[in-house]
């Protein structure tokens, strides 16, 4: 093997290593000037710098959070001073949920975060495709006559019926759009299921409603001639599958408790209460079906093979203001077979 003094190296062999320092000085550069993904910005007080806290000494529940001007504030509850702000450049937040502990935050942007109040960490970030064009109301009549207020008040509104979150052991976040809807779970951000509505119809994100175990989202649909026909309901939950309800173009769904909801479909049809734990409706009292029905009401019949309070000595009646027991829940796959309740797999 030959050895060259540098003084007998040509230029043109140098150019090689000259051309490799090259490079790697402008990647040293360019990472060190590189953005902050998604333009996150978290400061403390005064706009320093947010230093990270021990999330042993602080939790949501010491912790105000709320959408202030374009960012989401941290107030310290027992002092009322700011502990952190949030901000994302280019973009402004809408709406705030808890899931859990982690608050979800949606921005006009389109995009939907996490972010852990102990120590002010963005856990994950996940955009929606469309939510950002139906925040605004693109597309509809008269959007250009609309005043800047009124602009900011769809947008706001709309993302508060967008964004649902179940609060289970491991809290997920349902997002709602017209021709969308998607699973997040909030452990990771992970999509755990996402659906489009079916032919000429639209999800109804203003009529959706969330229990501890589900998303019910119902949704409109037009016929041949454009008029409103019968749509459905469905149910969206990410420890099973889901279920799929018959129902008319106007149906409401209004939020009883943490698991059941009550549909009502118009004037002829009875209103019907749905549990969302079973996944089948609570069949009324005076049914024929009711000793054998998935779900018994609360609270709504006495059982006749019970001992009459006015027998039981005062000590030991029944405190009415207890109410009586929620029922067990019952197992998805063999609930899901009773009436007006078919499993549908989430895709």
């Amino acid at each position: 093997m030959s050895w060259k003094p540098l003084r007998v190296l040509t230029p043109r062999s140098i150019l090689p290593a000259v051309a490799v320092m090259l490079v790697l000085a402008a990647g040293a550069a360019a990472h060190a000037n590189k953005p902050v993904p998604f333009g996150d910005r978290v400061a403390g007080p005064g706009d320093a710098e947010a230093t990270p806290v021990n999330s042993q000494s602080l939790s949501a529940a010491d912790l105000e959070l709320k959408v202030v001007g374009p960012g989401l504030e941290a107030v310290h509850r027992g002092t009322g001073e700011q502990a952190w702000s949030y901000r994302r450049e280019g973009a402004n937040a809408l709406y705030l949920a808890m899931a859990g502990d982690n608050a979800i935050v949606v921005w006009d942007d389109g995009l939907i975060t996490s972010v852990r109040p102990g120590d002010h960490e963005v856990r994950w970030h996940r955009a929606v495709p469309g939510l950002a064009d139906w925040l605004r109301g693109d597309g509809e009549p008269g959007v250009d006559k609309r005043t800047d207020e009124q602009r900011r008040q769809l947008a706001q509104d709309r993302a508060a019926a967008a964004l649902h979150t179940v609060q289970k052991a491991s809290p997920w976040v349902a997002i709602v759009t017209p021709n969308l809807t998607m699973g997040l779970r909030d452990a990771d951000g992970d999509l755990r299921y996402n659906g489009k509505p079916p032919g000429s119809c639209l999800y109804d994100p203003l009529r959706t409603v969330g229990t501890d175990y589900a998303v019910l989202v119902p949704r409109s649909c037009l016929g041949s001639s454009g008029q409103p026909v019968s749509g459905g309901i469905t149910g969206y939950r990410l420890d099973s599958t889901g279920w799929e309800l018959g129902a008319g173009p106007a149906a409401q769904v209004k939020l009883l408790d943490r698991t059941r909801v009550q549909i009502t479909d118009g004037p002829i049809v009875p209103a019907k209460v749905f549990d969302t734990v079973a996944a089948a409706p609570v069949v009324p009292c005076e049914s024929p079906a009711a000793p054998f029905a998935a779900v018994r009401p609360q609270n709504a019949c006495t059982d006749p093979s019970a001992t009459p309070t006015a027998d039981v000595p005062p000590a030991q009646a029944p405190d009415p203001a207890a109410g009586q027991p929620t029922p067990a829940a019952t197992d998805p796959s063999t609930a899901a077979a009773t009436d007006q309740a078919s499993a549908t797999p989430q895709s």
